[in-house]
C-alpha cells in the first residue's frame, strides 16, 4: 500500500472521533490536529519522524539530525499559523549506539530554539536504523485561527514562501527554517484562505490542498521559483523536503510581503487536483509528483 492510500484509510477510520472533555475541531488530514479544550483554548498537535537512510544519509552530523527531527514538526505548526509551545520525543537507537547523550542534548537545544522545550519522551533500542519521532504542541495567537488545507476558493491565487527543489542533494533538508513568522501573519490575515507545509513536493502537496478544498489548482511551470541548479519544473515540483509554505488567497502580496508568486490559481474543475501548464501550453497532471514515504 502506498502512502496516499494508507493516509486515505486513516482519514476514513478517524471520522467522527470524540474526545473526553475536549472537542476535536480538525482530525487527520491536515498539517496538525486542532483541539478545543474545555476552557476554550485552541491547541495544535502534530507528530513526525526521521529515519536514518530514509530522511537523512548515514553518517550525517547528529546535530543536523536532531535539528531536522524537531524542525519537521515545527514546520507543521507554522503551516497552521501557530506558535510552538512544547514537544515530546521518542528515539529508537541502534544496538550499541554510544551517542545518545549528544543526540538528545542537541534535540533539546533545537526544541528550545523554536520555543517548544522537550518535556518528555521514551527511548528503545533495536537492530534497525536510528529513528526519531517528535510531537509538538502549538497554540494560536489571540485574534487568529488555524489555516487549513480545505479553505481554498475558486479565484484564489497560489503563492509559496521560497524557492523549491534540490533540498536533499544540497543538504537544505537538514537546515531549512520553519516559516513560523509568515505562518502566524497568515493566520491573522483574512485574505489567506488555505495553507500547508510543502514536505512531499509541490505537486503532491498542492494536489492534497486542492482535493481538500474541492478546487483545481493550475500552476504555471515558468512561475515556479527554483533554487540554483534545479534544471526542470519536474524537479522543483517533485523532489520534496522543501518545507516552504503553500498559501492560497486573494491579493496576498498587499498583506504578506516576501511571498513568491503567484505561481498559479484555483479554478473550477471537473475533478479537484493540480495541473502544471508548461511553456508550450501542455497541461500535466502533477498530483502524484512528489515524495512517497511508504
Amino acid at each position: 500500500m502506498n502512502e496516499s492510500k494508507l493516509l486515505d484509510l486513516i482519514y476514513k477510520r478517524s471520522e467522527g472521533l470524540g474526545l473526553s472533555g475536549a472537542r476535536l475541531l480538525v482530525g487527520p488530514g491536515d498539517d496538525c490536529a486542532v483541539i478545543e479544550t474545555p476552557g476554550g483554548d485552541v491547541l495544535l498537535l502534530t507528530v513526525d519522524q526521521v529515519v536514518e537512510g530514509r530522511h537523512y544519509e548515514p553518517g550525517t552530523d547528529l546535530d543536523l539530525v536532531a535539528r531536522k527531527a524537531i524542525a519537521r514538526s515545527v514546520s507543521d505548526i507554522a503551516a497552521m499559523g501557530g506558535v510552538p509551545t512544547w514537544s515530546m520525543a521518542t528515539g529508537i537507537l541502534p544496538s550499541g549506539f554510544a551517542q545518545g547523550d549528544e543526540l538528545f542534548e542537541a534535540m533539546s537545544t533545537w526544541a528550545l530554539h523554536w520555543g517548544c522545550p522537550l518535556i518528555g519522551g521514551d527511548i528503545a533500542s533495536s537492530d534497525g536504523p536510528l529513528s526519531l519521532t517528535v510531537t509538538v504542541c502549538g497554540r494560536m495567537e489571540m485574534g487568529s485561527s488555524p489555516k487549513l488545507r480545505s479553505g481554498a476558493r475558486v479565484g484564489d491565487e497560489v503563492w509559496v514562501t521560497g524557492p523549491l527543489g534540490g533540498s536533499f542533494a544540497s543538504g537544505r533538508h537538514l537546515t531549512f527554517e520553519p516559516r513560523l513568522d509568515i505562518g502566524q501573519h497568515s493566520a491573522a490575515c483574512a485574505r489567506v484562505h488555505a495553507m500547508m507545509d510543502i514536505s512531499d513536493g509541490l505537486g503532491r502537496d498542492a494536489g492534497r490542498l486542492a482535493r481538500a478544498s474541492g478546487v483545481l489548482i493550475e500552476i504555471e511551470a515558468s512561475k515556479i521559483p527554483t533554487h540554483e541548479g534545479v534544471a526542470t519544473w519536474h524537479a522543483a515540483a517533485g523532489e520534496g523536503e522543501d518545507h516552504e509554505l503553500l498559501i492560497g488567497g486573494e491579493r496576498l502580496d498587499e498583506h504578506l510581503p516576501g511571498l513568491l508568486g503567484p505561481i498559479g490559481r484555483c479554478v473550477a474543475g471537473v475533478a479537484p487536483g493540480v495541473v502544471v501548464v508548461d511553456e508550450a501550453g501542455v497541461r500535466h497532471d502533477a498530483g502524484d509528483l512528489g515524495w512517497n514515504h511508504a
